[in-house]
């Protein structure tokens, strides 16, 4: 059956038509399939040159219809290596358009992909291997021996290949007891995404293929500030494609609706704006730290020399952020979502009033049902803090989102207590109704009774020009329970003692300026980095654990004697 015409634009000389994915592809593969038949001439991938040398592959663009013919080679080939329903292959290939081209052949047959870090060491690819039971990886020659030495630490048999070549067989499967879903269509397991484990140990989201596709649906639908116009956009990324936003948003989006899509191998501040002019992007989607990085350096006649329309993200700092929109020139949408949720609760601020500086994310559309939860168990009132629960309108309360935790029914159960995906975020609703984001549960600090959103207080801090960045956590404290503690690492190597307390003091003084005495530092420690995650998020769980132990590190400036109340 031909995809369903619904309207027509012009591209570069050519007459394209928009197209509703027919509804016999429940697939992913079936959902690049149609969209391949209906714009094979069409740019699909694009490599910038930045991004070739480093990877040492070819720079240039790749079309739908080019791009088909290298998925149904890979996915011949991978039939004759067994691949099929039940089997998962771990895909340890950074941004390289391999990924996306491994990653449909092997759903065009129902196996499952198990997205790998490229910054993943032995003790976190053993836990992997043996967890998800990946029958072959696919990666470089130089992540092979590290992938050869975790295998045989966790006791599995797996099958190296590298992108060029899939394996000639594969390694045989053990008798599964983790219920891995070998049903066809929408509900067959398309990918095993692992959380970023910033609070804790990864937990692997079972995501079906129906999951991907409403993802892509709601992107080619929402509209407003975020509407994507048919056979029309490039959409850069350098988010990586082992996280769901850039995997599940930015691709599916680009299927969905024609659009060409520009992977990064990652965020490279010094020649980001010249990938977004070489690249001719015209949609961008970021990660909070990248604004703030951007905005450091000193104002440029060609900032707005770009043909971004719209940025599409999360975490931007409240305050730099209308600053960013004027200075270059585009909107950053605001979005919320989670791995678990998908497109089945997702929020985005895409229309006005945005309320930029307040951490608004926009409210719960079509589809969505969300409450606002306190401690006590009761909704929240307007303006009050609370955990965000959310579920879909349909029949199905967790349709469109993951299917569950794999080998882990208890925490998936508790995810959904009540009927209710629980989402471990604080947020708060405004008088309008829009929804404003506070901070993870986790990373809220409680001081004499006080809850303190770590994000709120790093917001401020980054904002001193000496401070390059930082983390917020608790420590221990006998008498107030837990203090605020701020990691920082400075802009330029601090000569001494002298130099670390002038620095912390003034910080500190920012901070009592800014926000409630209570939530300024009590401790500030020097570091040369923070612990992030591969997405250039902070690892919460290694930051906890070096705070509790730092306040008697020479590096540790006591500011505890400076938290006076000002009235």
């Amino acid at each position: 059956m031909p995809p369903t015409a619904t309207s027509s634009c012009w591209c570069d000389g050519v007459t394209v038509t928009a197209f509703e994915i027919p509804a016999e592809a429940a697939t992913v593969a079936q959902a690049f399939e149609a969209a391949a038949q209906r714009w094979p001439q069409l740019p699909f991938l694009q490599v910038l040159p930045e991004t070739a040398r480093i990877y040492g592959i070819t720079a240039g663009a790749l079309t739908y219809r080019e791009a088909q013919q290298r998925v149904a080679a890979l996915r011949a080939a991978y039939q004759r290596a067994g691949a099929g329903p039940g089997v998962r292959i771990g895909l340890l290939l950074g941004n390289r358009p391999d990924f996306l081209l491994h990653w449909f052949a092997l759903n065009g047959l129902g196996a499952s992909v198990v997205p790998i870090s490229s910054d993943a060491q032995v003790a976190e690819l053993e836990y992997l291997i043996a967890h998800s039971e990946i029958a072959a990886a696919i990666a470089p020659p130089s992540a092979h021996e590290r992938l050869a030495q975790a295998a045989a630490r966790a006791g599995c048999t797996v099958s190296l290949a590298t992108p060029e070549a899939p394996p000639p067989a594969l390694a045989p499967r053990r008798d599964r007891a983790d219920g891995a879903q070998t049903l066809g269509g929408g509900a067959a397991e398309c990918a095993l995404l692992y959380t970023s484990g910033t609070t804790g140990h990864p937990k692997g989201c079972i995501l079906p293929n129906r999951y991907f596709l409403k993802v892509g649906r709601w992107y080619a639908d929402v509209g407003g500030m975020a509407q994507l116009r048919v056979a029309r956009e490039r959409m850069l990324t350098p988010l990586p494609l082992t996280h769901m936003n850039a995997m599940a948003y930015s691709t599916m989006a680009m299927v969905m609706t024609g659009g060409c899509l520009i992977l990064l191998d990652r965020f490279h501040p010094d020649t980001w704006w010249q990938s977004v002019r070489d690249s001719a992007a015209t949609v961008i989607h970021y990660l909070g730290v990248m604004p703030a990085m951007l905005m450091k350096a000193p104002p440029a006649d060609d900032d707005r020399r770009h043909s971004v329309r719209f940025g599409f993200g999360a975490g931007v700092d409240r305050s730099l952020h209308a600053a960013f929109e004027q200075r270059f020139g585009f909107p950053l949408l605001e979005a919320w979502a989670m791995t678990e949720t998908g497109a089945g609760a997702v929020i985005i601020a895409n229309r006005e009033p945005r309320n930029v500086g307040t951490n608004c994310f926009g409210r719960e559309g079509a589809g969505v049902a969300a409450r606002i939860v306190t401690e006590r168990g009761t909704d929240a009132d307007v303006d009050e803090p609370g955990e965000l629960w959310v579920r879909s309108t349909a029949s199905d309360p967790r349709d469109g989102f993951f299917a569950g935790y794999l080998k882990d029914e208890a925490a998936t159960a508790e995810a959904w207590a009540g009927g209710w995906f629980h989402t471990g975020d604080i947020v708060k609703r405004g008088a309008d109704g829009q929804l404003h984001f506070v901070d993870r549960r986790k990373n809220l600090i409680r001081r004499s009774g006080e809850n303190i959103a770590a994000m709120e207080v790093e917001s401020v801090l980054s904002r001193h020009p000496a401070v390059r960045a930082v983390a917020v956590a608790p420590t221990p404290d006998e008498l107030r329970g837990e203090e605020v503690m701020a990691l920082v690492v400075p802009q330029r190597p601090l000569v001494d003692g002298t130099d670390r307390v002038a620095l912390a003091e003034e910080l500190v003084a920012l901070a009592l300026r800014e926000l409630a005495y209570y939530k300024a530092p009590g401790y500030i420690v020097f570091v040369d980095r923070l612990p992030l995650t591969s997405s250039n998020k902070i690892q919460r769980g290694e930051v906890k654990a070096w705070a509790a132990g730092l306040t008697a590190s020479p590096d540790c400036v006591d500011t505890r004697r400076l938290k006076r109340r000002s009235t």
